[in-house]
Parts: C-alpha cells; structure tokens; sequence
C-alpha cells in the first residue's frame, strides 16, 4: 500500500469533518409552527369581531332583564339567570313554532337537495346551449334578493292579479290564508333560491369523476337512478355533506321569505318559525331579552345537529 505524501515529504495530517450544525428549532429551515396562524390573524380578526362578539351579546341578554324599560334607562338592568329560558321553555307557543320549523326546514332541505341534484345530473346530459341557458337562469334565481324574489312570488300567486291562479283556474284562491298552502307557497321560493348553489356545487363534483367509471357503469346495464345511488352519490358524499350542512343552516333560519309572504307570519301567527318568533317577541314586543334566549336555542340546535351529522359519518369512515 502507498502512502500520498505531499511536497515537502510528510504525510498529510489527518483532517476531522466538521460537526453537524444543530437543527433551528420550529423545523427545517427556520420553519415557525405559528406562522400559519399569523397569517389568519386577520381573518380572524373579522370574525371575532362580526361573530364572536355578537354571541357573546346575544348570550349575555339572554340572562338578563333587558325590556323597553332596561333600554330607556327607566328601569336598571338585573341579572335573571335561566328565567328567561324558564319562561320560554313553559310557553306552548315555543314549542308548537319550533315543531313546525323543524318540519318546514326539512321538507325544504330534502326539495331543495332532490332539485338541485336532478339537475346537476340533468347538465350533464345535455348540450353546450341548454346547459347555459339553466345555468343563466339558476344563476339569476340565486342572485335575486331575498326579498325581492319573495315579493315576486307573491305577485305570481296572487288571487286578484297573479297569473298562476288564472293559469290553473283556481280563481281567487289565496294560497297565503291556509296554514299549508302557505307553508308550500313559502318552501316554492326557498327551494327556488336555493337550488342553485346546490346544483352548481354538485355538478362540479360530478365533472371531476373520470368519465371511464360512468361510461363502464353505463355499459354494464345500469339505469340512471342506479349510476347516481352506486356510483356518483359514493364519490359527492363530501361535497353532499358539506351542501347538506349549509342548507340545513339556511333553511332553519329563514326569516326574510316567512315574514315577507305571510305578512309577519301568518293569520293568528300559523305560520311562524323561529326566527320571526324571535323576532316579534324582541322587537314587536320590546322582550330583548326573551328573544336573546331564542336566538341562543337556535344557536345551539344547529351545532348540536352538524355535529351530530359530522360524528355519524365520521363512524362510517368518511373523510371529510
């Protein structure tokens, strides 16, 4: 074996490798763990201040006594702990509203999810023209005001002027005087403003699924009906989880189509839900804190059922 020597004939002296610099702390290459959140601070800044804020007020009146004479200054404020929810909670009224705005959200989150994924499908199969022109026209539904189209629709179902009675041969049927036509003449509009958001959020989901997996299920035999329960349904469960939610969400707290096209709820109030509730007893009856405490039931009946959502399809394994 040989030995490199180097020009003045001594053998090279035996170099060391450098020590391992020490890794920074927070990750690779200076990684900070709470730079993620610096960047949302402004965002989330805005909701503290647009959310956070307001239930904490809407939550903190609900245990007070905060009447007209509270806000004129004529009476102090005192503290009434769970009374107001006690008196809420012995009214019937409450729970007769309550049942009937479950029911009606119901009706309307299933109608609105049927229509808006018949028609996601229905874009599909159609050509390029057709499908603009659904788009335009759903587009233009959503846009609309909620007051606006609600005013519309009672225009159309008027029983002296609307062209919908003339068309049937109804004559001067008022569809706002029945407790049940008014209910579906009120689901019509909410459906109707609804759909869209469905329908284009749906029918992006089905754009992304291959289109091999469709034209192999199609070669197989299997019907329409049958491709969207096996096939499609499985792929949007996400996307229809998080549609459901937000129509849940929607639906349950309509106010502006109720109060608008019952006139305030209703003959001797037969179609009022929660929120024009909470509202005539805050503001027609000067009862803050009272309908605080219905705003806060609302509160947490909507978490509690997207929670319960949430855990039921966590236990069949879904990734959300």
């Amino acid at each position: 074996m040989t030995t490199q020597l180097t020009v003045t004939g001594k053998r090279p002296a035996a170099t060391t490798p450098p020590a391992p610099r020490p890794a920074r702390r927070g990750g690779p290459r200076g990684h900070r763990p709470w730079a993620p959140w610096l960047y949302l601070l402004p965002a989330l800044a805005v909701l503290g201040g647009l959310l956070v804020y307001p239930v904490y007020q809407l939550g903190l009146i609900s245990f007070l006594e905060y009447t007209q004479a509270q806000v004129s200054g004529g009476e102090p404020t005192s503290f009434k702990g769970f009374g107001n929810y006690t008196t809420l909670f012995a009214d019937p009224q409450f729970w007769q509203v309550l049942l009937a705005t479950v029911l009606f959200a119901a009706a309307c989150v299933v109608t609105t999810l049927a229509v808006g994924c018949a028609l996601a499908v229905l874009l599909t199969r159609v050509r390029a023209l057709p499908r603009f022109v659904l788009m335009m026209a759903a587009l233009g539904a959503w846009a609309t005001p909620a007051i606006t189209g609600s005013t519309v629709w009672v225009f159309l179902f008027d029983p002296d002027f609307g062209p919908v009675n003339k068309l049937l041969g109804l004559g001067d049927f008022s569809w706002t005087y029945g407790r049940y036509s008014a209910f579906a003449l009120v689901l019509l509009e909410v459906v109707w403003c609804s759909f869209p958001f469905v329908m284009v959020t749906v029918y992006a989901g089905i754009k992304a699924i291959p289109s091999e997996v469709l034209e192999a299920a199609a070669l197989d035999g299997a019907s329409q009906w049958r491709i969207w329960r096996s096939v499609m349904a499985p792929v949007l469960r996400p996307i229809l989880v998080v549609v459901t939610i937000q129509s849940i969400i929607w639906d349950f707290k309509v106010f502006t189509q109720i109060y608008v096209m019952t006139n305030g709820g209703g003959i001797a109030g037969q179609n009022l839900v929660l929120n024009v509730y909470a509202y005539q007893k805050a503001f027609a009856s000067s009862q803050y804190s009272l309908g605080s405490a219905i705003g806060v039931v609302m509160l947490l009946i909507l978490l509690a059922v997207t929670l319960v959502y949430l855990r039921l399809l966590r236990r069949q394994g879904e990734e959300l």
